[in-house]
């Protein structure tokens, strides 16, 4: 009975937060820390980050939940650090050293490596990663000195810059699709020097259209008042903003938010962002074929009076 009288009551949130995640927390723990200091009833990330990474960290509240899975399977950008010269067994630095080679590398031999691996390449996800076999990730079986046989994955590197660096620590700037391994291009990079190499610091940039602007730390949040942490939040409709966006009449949106298809004269679109006739009124997702409007993601009637008494709290 006292557990249940000093529990935190919930409340219903709506929005996307940008949260810079700290060094040495996994994505789910960051997840939880935000979710109480918000008191939310609902909410999700849109993929895992490393906990030895640090970074862009987009999270779902209420209706922007439905809509994670765009910011997952969106492309990312990183900051990696490469030591060149040493091998470690985790492919970053918390794991043992398998091998000290020397580096006799400049800039100009780092580019051309890299260039290597810009376009589409195939990648062997590394033990020490949170994909799953027979329900447990390969980090726990990596942890018990089991080695599991992993298949190619093909993923895509847009662009790899040279930040920086001296002799046997470099920094490169990083533009790929989901699902790419850093680490993983890391030691790649350092096998085609010939030395090899392991990651020492990684941080997430973007996601998506998503970047690090107007992000916000859990220390950060943790200080704020209640209508301050509700302040940061973006709208839902963030994660969509690269679709086109369609309109709708009030007759019109109450058939959309009942799944009725629409005829409307517009060209075919895979995705479009659905709004109703009050000003940024997000009803949901959808696409256009056939010239027929028809639902993907649709909000409940709640959740779209919620998204517009948020705005008008945070105006």
């Amino acid at each position: 009975m006292q557990a249940a009288a000093q529990r935190i009551p919930r409340r219903p949130v709506h929005g996307v937060l940008l949260l810079d995640k700290p060094l040495g927390l996994s994505s789910n723990d960051a997840l939880q820390k935000a979710k109480r200091l918000y008191r939310a009833e609902k909410a999700g990330h849109t993929g895992t980050l490393d906990p030895l990474a640090t970074g862009l960290l987009p999270l779902c509240f209420g209706a922007a939940t439905k809509f994670s899975q765009v910011s997952l399977d969106a492309d990312k950008r990183y900051t990696a650090t490469l030591k060149l010269g040493i091998t470690t067994r985790t492919g970053d630095v918390e794991g043992e050293v398998l091998q000290r080679r020397a580096v006799n590398v400049d800039a100009a031999d780092l580019r051309a490596a890299c260039a290597r691996f810009v376009g589409e390449i195939e990648q062997v996800p590394p033990m020490h990663s949170a994909l799953k076999r027979d329900g447990k990730a390969l980090y726990e079986y990596a942890r018990a000195g089991i080695e599991i046989e992993r298949q190619p994955r093909r993923v895509a590197i847009r662009e790899i810059t040279l930040m920086g660096g001296l002799h046997d620590e470099w920094i490169i700037d990083v533009r790929c699709s989901k699902g790419t391994y850093i680490r993983t291009l890391a030691e790649d990079i350092g096998e085609a020097l010939g030395c090899g190499a392991h990651l020492i610091a990684l941080r997430r940039t973007g996601s998506g259209p998503l970047t690090l602007q107007g992000s916000v730390t859990l220390q950060q949040l943790a200080v704020m008042s209640e209508a301050g942490r509700d302040a940061t939040l973006l709208d839902a409709d963030t994660l969509l903003a690269e679709w086109p966006a369609v309109r709708l009449d009030d007759q019109d949106a109450g058939r959309f938010l009942s799944g009725v298809r629409r005829r409307l004269p517009l060209a075919d679109a895979p995705n479009v962002r659905v709004y109703g006739p009050q000003p940024k009124a997000f009803l949901g997702s959808g696409h256009i074929a056939g010239g027929e409007l028809i639902s993907n993601r649709l909000l409940s009637p709640v959740e779209v009076q919620g998204l517009l008494q948020a705005r008008e709290n945070t105006a």
